[in-house]
């Protein structure tokens, strides 16, 4: 079967069945509407008679084709166990879909997954259900951080499309060994059909709950899309929901995930976290990534009540419009009044250990809400983001010696932009902001010293007489000027405005 199904792979791909492929021949407004779960477009626009055309309507639209239309297919399709036979006319049995890298540098392969089920058509998910990719499974992949590692783990594999990034070879030219579990046997089967469609060997696949099946290992970098939907356990769709009280199989993950780390090993996730009456939801966070004793960078991207969010997933499940819809919507919302929860949020958890023993005994932790549009992928410089908070703390006791700004060298992050308000011609402008025009695009509103540094700092020289010369040529007492610097500088250096090129 797997050499038949690599067989299979082959052929898509001559066919033209990539992403860039699907994209070309859908167009942008077939594409936009197949995004909304609408497929009358794209049927109009797969009406060529190409395998192409066929391949997209068979598993991408989930409609049925004449085998006729794929002569050198359809028979191999139906041994594979990926299409039925009706007659003269093929069935999908599972919803194919190609992957690309998220570098945009080409074709990954191809994932297995169950059947879409959209609004409408009467029926719902089954409750081992394996899902396919989606913006979910894009945002972690995108998360991922760029580094050669050689154990990796991706817990909550699903039909595997998190392995195939793993092995983008644009990003880590050197394969790594890759462990794949799940709790769902049929996902691991699934799984195990992608990565054959895919060419790809060699990945372990475990089953088993949470990091039961691996808990005597060590890993270099473990990432997880989990089950992190919070509501009535009811539903019990296993790709979604864990089955654990709120948002506790996060924090679980969290704490525990650490322990099965190599020194200098990161461990990335996507979660929801409650906002609870009368807890600040940086604190609940915050308390789970102190438990996981590393270096933590947490984003919080999006916050939805607990109406918006109820909608969301009855809408996932394909309950909205159904007969027990009302009924269901009114569970979930029943289920967040009785834990007082206002709101869920949905972000990234990026933690790495070991690297902050050797500054002080304490990790360096940021939690932040990053509403805005990010630089993408993200990963390309998530590990410099956790550098920058290590860097940050570092330098903050390094100040506290007493030869500190004597010795300190900082340069200027590439890619800032200064910008002024004020009238215009004003040597002394109301506001100056420094901004950046690449990663994670912050901006900060800065005093005429910072902004002054910002200008001049190259590494070169050590802080201390590039701010006495900004105390003089500004007419500003040289000892405040140092002081407002060593009490700025961290949170700017944090914030990826100056990166340390030397602590003396």
């Amino acid at each position: 079967m797997g050499e038949l199904l690599g067989r299979l792979g082959a052929r898509f791909e001559e066919a033209g069945y990539t992403v860039e492929g699907v994209r070309g021949m859908l167009g942008p407004v077939a594409g936009g509407a197949l995004a909304r779960d609408e497929i009358v477009p794209a049927l109009r626009a797969t009406t060529d008679g190409s395998a192409l055309a066929e391949l997209i309507r068979l598993f991408w639209l989930q409609a049925p084709v004449a085998a006729s239309r794929l002569p050198g297919f359809a028979a191999d399709l139906v041994e594979a166990e990926l299409a039925t036979l009706d007659g003269d006319e093929l069935h999908p049995a599972f919803h194919v879909e190609p992957v690309e890298s998220v570098l945009g540098s080409g074709h990954l392969g191809y994932v297995v997954s169950d059947l879409k089920v959209r609004p409408g058509e009467g029926r719902l998910p089954r409750p081992d259900h394996v899902v396919g990719t989606g913006g979910a499974a894009t945002s972690l992949a995108r998360l991922v951080v760029h580094r050669p590692v050689d154990d990796v783990l991706d817990l909550g594999t699903g039909c595997g499309v998190q392995v195939l990034h793993l092995a983008d070879p644009a990003i880590r030219p050197k394969p790594a060994r890759i462990t794949a579990t799940d709790i769902n046997p049929r996902a691991l089967r699934l799984a195990a059909k992608s990565f054959a469609l895919s060419r790809l060997d060699g990945v372990e696949l475990l089953e088993g709950s949470l990091l039961d099946p691996v808990r005597d290992r060590r890993f270099d970098l473990i990432v997880s899309n989990p089950p992190f939907v919070v509501g009535p356990p009811e539903s019990g769709f296993t790709y979604r929901e864990s089955g654990m009280h709120g948002d506790e199989f996060c924090r679980r993950l969290v704490a525990e995930a650490p322990a099965l780390l190599t020194e200098g090993g990161t461990v990335q996730l996507l979660a929801n976290w409650l906002h609870v009456q009368g807890e600040p939801w940086q604190e609940r966070v915050g308390a789970w990534v102190d438990a996981s004793g590393c270096d933590a960078w947490v984003v919080q991207r999006d916050v939805q009540d607990p109406a918006e969010y109820a909608e969301l997933w009855l809408r996932d499940s394909a309950e909205a419009g159904t007969p027990e819809h009302g009924r269901r919507y009114k569970e979930w919302l029943d289920y967040f009044d009785a834990r007082e929860v206002d709101a869920v949020g949905f972000g990234w958890i990026t933690l790495r250990a070991g690297a902050h023993t050797g500054g002080g005994g304490r990790p360096a932790v940021r939690i932040e809400e990053l509403r805005h549009t990010v630089d993408q992928p993200v990963g390309a410089y998530a590990d410099a983001v956790l550098d920058g908070l290590v860097s940050a703390r570092e330098f903050s006791t390094a100040c506290g010696r007493v030869y500190g700004l004597e010795q300190i060298r900082l340069r200027s992050a590439p890619g800032l932009v200064q910008e002024q308000i004020g009238p215009p011609g004003d040597e002394h402008p109301e506001r100056i902001l420094l901004r950046q025009t690449d990663r994670l695009r912050r901006a900060v509103g800065v005093g005429t010293a910072a902004a002054g540094l910002a200008g001049v700092c190259d590494g070169s020289l050590p802080l201390a007489p590039l701010l006495d010369a900004i105390a003089q040529l500004m007419d500003m007492d040289g000892d405040q000027v140092r002081a407002h610097a060593a009490a700025v500088l961290p949170e700017l250096i944090a914030d990826g405005f100056f990166e340390v090129a030397s602590l003396g």
